[in-house]
């Protein structure tokens, strides 16, 4: 064996593993070990081993884990030893143990296992392959147990669940060798998964899915803080409060068992690979003072006081903080209109409804999305939305696109609202409140990024009178009498209120406190400084957060819930077999509730067949289908700008928009054509299969139904009479003057409020002007009007985009980066 040495090698160069056999075998050997080794070096005069140098390498036992053998290994490695002196060095000293640790292997392990965290349900798969001069035998082990049926090169737990988590290590046999694998950790994070959510760690890469929580203690309770990331190698955590890292807080669970005064603070946890970090969302830990009282003789005091001291017990304790408050369930109805009929069309609600989106997703929200919809949609999706009010619950509507605001109550323009309209045309929000209200709920949240201006057609006053309760929360983009903005980009863009709401909205704060945040955000923009700020109106009382947690009421209905949660189910994926022996992929992805993704992929075709495609066709004339935007070869032509990376590869898209007019089930046809090699190429062969897929998505809410008799409706179009709203919006006389940049020529006066349109400037770096001056050019659109050229005419409106949302088991999760730098149109 000494021949197939590669004699040369520094032993400064050889691999762990053997050397850590060769200290081991040398450590424990009394006659054969370092010592006498160190001796026989010592009197070779190349390498000049000293005496102080093996006292040097002794005192290494009084280390942790030291290793004499390792430092005399280490020191001879420095003076140039190589591995055929170190052979020749062990011959001599007749440890043949040593000797057959530095020949190579009969065994050798090629691939590892790794440490891995992932979410309790996924596929778990642990990897060690190995190659022997004989067939090679594994059998993987969990701790000291070995796992059941496990003699294969990859360990596969699918699905995997938390007790399976704990360390695993591989045995690899071959002939009379063996080899152990390094021992691979395993950490299974129980994650519960709201409607319409997927967590997937793309390339290993770390993604957060559990985050510590805020906590209110009294001194002496236990604090137990949990954070958690998917990610492979399994990630490092180090905790840390106020900014400074925690000594020895190094576990993904953080407890500290008897809290103090001095541990009030933010705390949050640094979660970090060998390649990244993160943070988990800080989070406030408030830690009360436990204060008792004796009492002792007489005491006057009323009724109340005694309930209040605990009932005439001898020592009571007052928790000055309450305990925490709870949903009975989240619930949200999320609407973007933007491609209206007879007004400006806009672009940036899309993308605001998905990242709201996949926020309250995160939040535990049941979420339904929806773009584009009409008046009696509308009212109907609210209705439904309605129908999953009860006590206790937390509910949310945000709404994004044309509005206008009359005497303190706010109006939503649906897309086919008539040029002018009015409020019978338009949903009011402060009715769907007044519906809201009559469900108990524990906390109202309202949304609303669209125009405040008054609509000077419309001079109705609807007589809504609200019950005064304490859990009211409204956040308008912009202040009474003003309009909302969203920015001139050639890419895809927030509006300015979702820009900064989606940097808070996932902070565990009460809901008031992050809106206060975002709008001191806002406020700071360039863009809109001015012209655009965040209204805030609350009638909140207690600490409701967004991340408050759900404890269900068992004793609610939950049958609207789940009709709700079905708006979500996607069909599943098939494979369809054709006569000829060609076999299709048909797949489905949702970017809102109410947009479906079809796409076709050849699976497998007969090898006489020379070209195959597979197209869908004959669709309901309820959904208005282009089709010239069907079939298409790449995403992009249909539409699907952000989600192509997500896509499979070399299919045929199809998007299928305004799944909510939908009134039967969803057919279509399958249509496959190829060409046979033993055919001309113009004789191509057509095989069709007809597909049902049931109502998909929103399609089973049947929102295009009749209004009913207890909509929103009776609300929204009461006869005139004076507002009870205390907040009026001022007439006419009061319009905003506003400063117009010199190239506007128009008499803006002579257009309604909803159509002004403003210059909001912003800097580009590097941005030069006509004269050679760096100047600001960026026109900031206002949502609810129209943007004009620098000709007076009106610019052309966006082109339809689609944002992913949800995706079918083929597709990895949906990410999506949007452009942050902006492009700036001049109006």
């Amino acid at each position: 064996m000494s021949d197939s040495l590669d004699r040369s090698t520094k032993i400064s160069l050889l691999k762990e593993p053997v050397v850590k056999k060769i200290c081991e075998v040398l450590d424990k050997s009394n006659n054969k070990g370092w010592r006498k080794l160190g001796e026989i070096v010592g009197n070779d005069r190349r390498f000049k081993i000293s005496s102080d140098d093996m006292e040097m390498c002794s005192l290494k036992v009084l280390e942790l884990e030291g290793s004499p053998s390792r430092m005399l290994l280490r020191l001879m490695g420095e003076r140039g030893c190589t591995t055929g002196h170190l052979f020749d060095y062990l011959q001599t000293l007749g440890n043949t143990e040593a000797l057959q640790c530095l020949k190579p292997s009969a065994l050798q392990i090629l691939i590892q296992p790794q440490s891995v965290a992932l979410i309790s349900g996924h596929n778990l798969r642990l990897s060690c392959h190995a190659v022997g001069k004989s067939p090679v035998q594994y059998q993987w082990f969990k701790t000291k147990e070995e796992v059941p049926n496990s003699f294969s090169p990859d360990l596969v737990i699918s699905p995997v669940r938390p007790k399976d988590a704990g360390f695993y290590i591989c045995r690899v046999n071959c002939g009379d060798a063996f080899e152990f694998s390094q021992w691979a950790q395993v950490d299974v994070l129980n994650v519960a998964m709201s409607y319409g959510q997927s967590y997937h760690s793309l390339e290993g890469r770390l993604k957060v899915v559990i985050q510590p929580q805020f906590q209110r203690l009294h001194v002496g309770e236990t604090l137990q803080l949990e954070c958690g990331a998917m990610g492979r190698p399994i990630p490092r955590y180090h905790w840390h409060k106020n900014g400074v890292p925690v000594p020895n807080a190094t576990k993904r669970k953080f407890t500290i068992p008897h809290v103090m005064q001095d541990h009030h603070g933010r705390y949050r946890c640094e979660i970090s690979s060998s390649t990244e970090r993160i943070w988990t969302n800080e989070v406030d830990i408030v830690i009360a003072p436990r204060i008792s009282v004796q009492i002792s003789g007489a005491m006057e005091c009323s009724e109340d006081d005694v309930y209040a001291i605990g009932g005439g017990s001898d020592e009571f304790f007052l928790n000055s903080i309450p305990d925490q408050l709870n949903a009975t369930d989240k619930v949200a109805l999320l609407i973007g209109n933007l491609s209206y009929k007879n007004h400006p069309q806009l672009k940036a609600p899309m993308v605001d409804v998905y990242d709201l989106t996949n926020l309250l997703r995160q939040l535990n929200f049941k979420v339904v999305s929806l773009l584009d919809l009409t008046e009696s949609e509308m009212r109907n999706a609210v209705d439904e939305f309605l129908l999953l009010l009860h006590k206790g619950v937390y509910g949310l509507l945000y709404y994004a696109g044309h509005g206008y605001e009359n005497y303190g109550n706010s109006f939503m323009v649906p897309v086919d609202a008539p040029n002018p309209y009015r409020s019978a045309n338009c949903l009011c929000v402060q009715s769907i409140l007044k519906l809201m209200q009559e469900k108990e709920t524990g906390l109202n949240v309202f949304l609303l990024d669209m125009c405040r201006k008054r609509n000077i057609h419309d001079d109705s006053a609807p007589n809504i009178v609200l019950r005064v309760t304490a859990n009211i929360v409204f956040g308008y983009a912009t202040c009474q009498d003003a309009e909302a903005f969203e920015l001139s980009s050639s890419g895809f863009t927030n509006g300015v209120f979702v820009k900064f709401l989606k940097k808070r909205l996932l902070d565990d704060e009460k809901i008031t406190v992050v809106l206060d945040r975002v709008a001191e955000d806002m406020g700071q923009f360039d863009a809109t400084k001015g012209k655009q700020a965040l209204e805030i109106r609350s009638s909140l009382s207690e600490r409701r957060a967004l991340t408050d947690p759900i404890l269900p009421d068992n004793s609610t209905d939950h049958t609207p819930s789940c009709q709700w949660a079905k708006t979500h189910e996607l069909p599943e994926s098939m494979c369809l077999d054709f006569d000829c022996g060609a076999q299709i992929k048909l797949g489905f992805a949702a970017e809102f509730s109410n947009v479906l993704i079809i796409y076709t992929h050849i699976v497998k075709k007969p090898v006489d067949m020379s070209f195959c495609q597979a197209h869908v066709t004959d669709f309901s004339q309820d959904l208005d289908v282009d089709p010239k935007e069907m079939n298409r070869e790449t995403p992009e032509e249909t539409g699907i700008y952000l989600l192509s990376s997500s896509l499979p590869q070399h299919c045929l898209y199809t998007r299928l928009s305004s799944l909510q007019k939908l009134k039967e089930e969803l057919v279509f046809t399958v249509c496959l054509q190829g060409n046979f090699t033993s055919m001309d190429d113009d004789d191509t062969v057509h095989w069709t299969k007809s597909i049902s897929i049931g109502k998909p998505l929103i399609a089973r809410l049947d929102l295009h139904r009749a209004m009913r008799r207890n909509s929103c409706l009776q609300t929204c179009m009461m006869p005139h009479s004076p507002s009870h709203s205390p907040c009026h919006s001022p007439g006419p006389e009061h319009h905003l003057n506003l400063h117009y940049g010199h190239h506007q020529t128009q008499d803006y006066n002579r257009l309604s409020p909803q159509h002004h349109c403003l210059d909001v400037y912003e800097r580009l770096q590097g941005a030069v002007g006509g004269c050679g001056e760096s100047y600001y050019d960026n026109i900031s659109q206002s949502r609810y009007g129209p943007t004009y050229d620098s000709v007076g005419g009106l610019s052309s409106s966006p082109g339809r985009h689609s944002i992913p949302i949800e995706a079918s088991d083929d597709i990895n999760e949906l990410q999506t980066v949007f452009i942050n730098s902006l492009q700036f149109q001049q109006q």
